[in-house]
């Protein structure tokens, strides 16, 4: 029998358009059979701008000059005056394209403005912040008139791509705990873990760059500190499941959010009611709402005690945590590594701690199981050409990735050169991985090791002072096509950073500062400066 060869499938929508993959195929198939399109001559890319115009239609450039992590959402927003809603939806969102939320920003902000997606509340760096501004957006969304000119072809009706067992947040599957071991020496300020976890039977795998999602559960003594505020019963019944379980594993108890608030006006009278919608509006009488999470919340309207499952109702769900894999698929299959920094702090006399940094430190137990994820990279992984040098720049935790880049290109036999900038506040007992490091140093696969210690000295020093020093080696290996790498604090580190490269090319690239500006903005145009930050 003679096989028949099916056409080339036509692409009418590019792959630049606002649209997530799974998108940008169903609608590749709506308006191929629209247009009758089967068989016909390809349309040139001036008619396909035009065909997207008349998809999107709303006229936006696609630009995001908002999509910068380290900016305030004022100063977003301001950016994103007068785009199209699902634009101004986009700038409202804090990290950029962290996949948190299992989207990244584009995708996430067209889900909501386009009605595939119900969940406004998906974002979690950007916090309350984002929340707030998400459903003053949604508001207008929903007062908008619908109209044929504005609103995205069927964008909506598009059939739900379920994901991959593993592949998102949506869709988790089952690891397993193997191992915790500290990595701080006595004397750090910082409790940091390596945690090893098996993945043997549970269909992850993944690639150096990507994170893995953990699906942690709430500590059960705060649990029951806010069952006894209530003055409710642990067993009480919510949703088919006891109250003790729902408050450990399905919703958020930390920060109060204002649905919270909102509903304990409902529940009270006088002063505290007005206390209690203010707080719902985004004020903040007695200046501490920053730091008030649901306990803290239930305890500043002691007395007032809502029923069970309408306070189960106002809160968020709870949200998976992102971490930076410190392994290499290849190195060690079948297992995964993070670094953790566990997050413990006091407000009065509380401790508050982190939900998934204590979940990993003292709460998961080894043979345990828990759910987990792998979020794939949106733009950070190794470059394609195995020669290519690549410089990593990583002070803390912010390293994890790039102990994963060492350990895949030693594996793959890459012959790149390696140069990482790893700093803390210790060099005594905050040098993470010191003897792999060194190890690698001294075998020749990390070509270079510089160091930085805040505290060691009477000045603080950081990783960037450290480029500054050995700024004319850098730019040498810029102008022999290394690829930078940068993973850690968004706000500080990642600006001083990028600061500092600048300064460095503009000083040893006899460039001006306007040109060294551009020349750092080219490369991350073209996939040669990548960032992790948060």
């Amino acid at each position: 029998m003679n096989q028949i060869t099916p056409p080339a499938r036509l692409e009418v929508i590019p792959e630049s358009a606002p649209f997530s993959e799974g998108q940008r195929a169903w609608l590749n198939g709506f308006l191929v059979g629209l247009l009758e399109l089967d068989g016909a001559v390809p349309l040139s890319p001036e008619q396909n701008a035009a065909l997207v115009q008349g998809a999107v239609g709303d006229g936006d450039d696609g630009e995001a000059p908002w999509h910068d992590q380290t900016m305030p959402i004022a100063e977003r927003m301001k950016l994103a005056e007068g785009r199209p809603l699902r634009r101004r939806m986009m700038a409202a969102m804090a990290q950029q394209d962290c996949g948190q939320c299992g989207y990244n920003c584009n995708d996430y902000a067209d889900a909501i403005a386009y009605k595939s997606e119900a969940r406004i509340n998906l974002c979690v760096p950007g916090g309350k912040e984002t929340a707030r501004m998400l459903k003053t957006l949604h508001e207008e969304l929903e007062r908008a008139p619908a109209s044929k000119s504005t609103a995205p072809v069927a964008a909506s009706a598009a059939p739900a791509m379920v994901s991959e067992l593993g592949r998102s947040r949506d869709n988790p599957t089952m690891a397993k705990f193997l191992s915790r071991r500290l990595l701080n020496k006595p004397g750090s300020e910082k409790e940091t873990w390596h945690i090893e976890i098996d993945l043997d039977g549970s269909g992850i795998d993944y690639v150096v760059g990507d994170s893995f999602g953990v699906v942690a559960r709430n500590d059960l003594g705060l649990a029951d500190q806010i069952i006894a505020v209530l003055g409710a019963s642990p067993t009480t019944q919510v949703d088919g499941k006891s109250l003790r379980e729902v408050l450990r594993d399905d919703v958020s108890l930390s920060p109060a959010p204002d649905a919270l608030f909102e509903l304990l006006s409902f529940v009270s009278g006088g002063a505290l009611r007005e206390k209690a919608r203010s707080l719902a509006q985004g004020e903040d009488p007695d200046g501490d709402a920053a730091n008030l999470d649901v306990l803290a919340a239930l305890q500043k309207f002691i007395g007032v005690r809502p029923h069970p499952e309408a306070f189960v109702e106002a809160l968020e769900p709870l949200q998976p945590r992102l971490y930076s894999i410190s392994s290499s698929h290849n190195a060690t299959p079948g297992r995964l590594s993070l670094t953790v920094d566990t997050v413990r702090y006091t407000i009065g006399k509380r401790q508050r701690l982190g939900l998934a940094s204590t979940f990993l430190a003292e709460r998961i137990n080894p043979g345990e199981e828990f759910h987990a994820y792998v979020q794939k990279a949106h733009g950070f992984a190794l470059p394609p050409n195995p020669d290519v040098p690549i410089i990593m720049i990583g002070p803390g935790t912010g390293v994890a990735p790039f102990r994963a880049f060492l350990h895949d290109r030693a594996a793959t036999r890459a012959t790149g050169r390696n140069w990482l900038f790893f700093g803390h506040q210790r060099s005594d007992c905050d040098f993470f991985y010191a003897e792999e490091f060194n190890a690698m140093k001294v075998s020749g696969h990390l070509t270079r090791l510089s160091l930085a210690w805040s505290r060691d000295g009477d000045k603080k020093f950081y990783v960037q002072d450290r480029m500054r020093e050995v700024g004319r080696d850098l730019w040498n290996w810029l102008a022999d096509g290394a690829h930078v790498y940068v993973c850690g604090d968004a706000k500080r580190m990642a600006k001083d950073v990028e600061r500092a490269l600048v300064d460095i090319v503009a000083q040893f690239g006899a460039r001006t500062t306007d040109e060294a500006v551009s020349f750092v903005a080219e490369l991350k145009k073209k996939g040669r400066y990548q960032q992790d930050v948060y």
